[in-house]
């Protein structure tokens, strides 16, 4: 059992938590206990806020990504959900968005993906989905008190358990997909003229190589790490790592290819790099998906997080034509956010993205998928490939920012939401009253200002989870960033209750 609440397990809208032992002072938090209890804990979820689509029991499909841990915490939330008299389709290892597909078309009432994305091999957790989607924070909250403290009662039928590889079903789906839309001459092998490397980083993603790309007539040559090993011995499986990101680019060059993928961990991100080795991430990647998402809805709202750049505000509106809506930091306030718009004020908006690589499109249920995201991307590949043209013609026009930076400034007390607030309104009057900076009218959180003398811009917010602050700044002019920062110290410095010290000359 936990020695402290199964609250400290809630991160957002998932459960994670220390699953293996390996790491000093790290104490296992996810055992066998716990992973069971969870299984109770969501079948009685279940059971108050929903009802099974077929008869009177549920079914829950369960997969995993390819964490060392990943057998044993399946086993135990198996173990649990059967108990409660859950029946459950084991999918083994699989991505993350193709288990909320198990409820679109494969008669699940529920989905639940056993992951930590792109962190340490030691840890690990749960993602939950019903037909409606992922579920919010508070419905995970729900979940670890009915773990922790609901009577543990077998039901008088116990589930049954189907090992069932959904996967082979989702790559199909894929296939057809880029079939269907590129309709070529062969029309199932469509990407016959195409040599296309993906990195999975020995995470879930390999399928993507073996079971789409290669299929359709790609040559996959310079693809890598498809193996799955949770101890991620290559690089860590994410998007935003820079080695990862060199790994992908150098294959590419190597092997003379025309697109190079990469995904993390459980697939619910990617990022790609085009025939020259160029990186495609952050805002480049959601320039290319905007581009994308817009061809079909002229006009439309592109909703992305807090830290986008001013160049791709510009792209957006300017180059494609559509509506650029900058909201908060967080893949799920993105989605949730463009899921409002879409619903409640009649705003079309097909694609909601995060710079970290999650890309939800509303055509896809709004499921942030990185491999749907790569086969999109695929298509058009594809696509412009018949007039000549090369993905990279799609973004031509966004203008990059000539620096950027970001440092992360340590809330020393336990009060550290109340001390974060009050410097982030500290610093918005600041700004407000100051004849250099001019308060972008789309804050959603934090404090984000223009200083137009280095066209340039920063950006303070509090961490969702974390004590921290972090603070980014982009300037297109060269030096901007220093002539920011210089202006941000000073007023940091008041401040005892936080360590600044990221932010010295040395540091920063």
């Amino acid at each position: 059992m936990l020695a402290q609440s199964y609250q400290v397990l809630k991160s957002g809208s998932d459960i994670r938590g220390v699953a293996a032992e390996g790491v000093p002072g790290q104490e296992v938090q996810l055992t066998d206990e716990v992973a069971k209890n969870i299984g109770y804990g969501f079948a009685y979820w279940l059971e108050e806020k929903t009802t099974p689509a077929h008869g009177t029991a549920y079914t829950v499909a369960v997969g995993h990504d390819s964490r060392i841990s990943a057998d044993r915490l399946t086993a135990a939330l198996v173990a649990g959900l059967t108990e409660a008299g859950i029946n459950v389709k084991s999918c083994g290892l699989s991505s993350t968005p193709a288990m909320f597909m198990t409820t679109v078309n494969f008669d699940c009432d529920a989905a639940v993906e056993i992951t930590a994305s792109h962190h340490p091999f030691n840890r690990n957790g749960f993602k939950f989905f019903t037909k409606a989607g992922g579920i919010e924070g508070a419905d995970v909250a729900d979940i670890l008190n009915l773990a922790e403290n609901a009577p543990k009662e077998p039901a008088e039928v116990p589930g049954t358990v189907t090992d069932t590889p959904y996967m082979n079903n989702y790559a199909e789906l894929l296939r057809n997909m880029i079939c269907e839309a590129v309709n070529a001459d062969d029309y199932a092998r469509p990407l016959r003229d195409f040599k296309i490397a993906v990195d999975a980083g020995n995470g879930a993603g390999g399928f993507y190589a073996t079971k789409v790309l290669e299929p359709l007539g790609a040559d996959i040559t310079g693809s890598q790490f498809l193996e799955p090993d949770g101890m991620f011995p290559n690089h860590v499986p994410n998007p935003e790592d820079k080695t990862a990101m060199d790994a992908i680019s150098k294959t590419v060059l190597a092997n003379g290819c025309d697109l190079g993928i990469i995904f993390d961990t459980d697939v619910d991100r990617s990022a790609c790099v085009d025939e020259n080795g160029r990186e495609i991430n952050r805002n480049a990647l959601i320039a290319l998906a905007a581009a994308i998402a817009l061809e079909e809805n002229e006009g439309g709202t592109i909703v992305t997080d807090s830290v986008t750049s001013s160049g791709l505000k510009t792209f957006i509106e300017e180059t494609l034509g559509g509506v650029h809506h900058r909201f908060k930091r967080g893949y799920r306030n993105v989605i949730n956010e463009a899921k409002r718009l879409n619903l409640e004020e009649c705003t079309n908006a097909p694609l909601a993205i995060e710079t970290s690589g999650h890309a939800a499109m509303r055509e896809n249920y709004y499921l942030d998928d990185g491999a749907y995201l790569a086969t999109r991307i695929v298509i058009k590949a594809a696509q412009l490939q018949r007039d000549g043209r090369k993905l990279g013609d799609l973004i031509a026009d966004l203008k990059e920012p000539a620096e950027e930076a970001e440092y992360r400034l340590k809330i020393l007390p336990e009060n550290f939401r109340d001390i974060g607030e009050q410097v982030i309104a500290d610093l918005a009057d600041l700004v407000t009253n100051s004849d250099d900076y001019e308060v972008a009218p789309d804050n959603h959180e934090g404090i984000r200002a223009s200083k137009p003398e280095v066209d340039g811009w920063f950006l303070l917010r509090l961490s969702v989870h974390d004590p921290v602050m972090p603070l980014n700044i982009e300037s297109n002019t060269p030096g901007g960033v220093d002539n920011i920062l210089k202006d941000l110290k000073s007023f940091f410095r008041m401040y005892e209750v936080l360590d600044s010290s990221c932010l010295t000359d040395e540091n920063g």
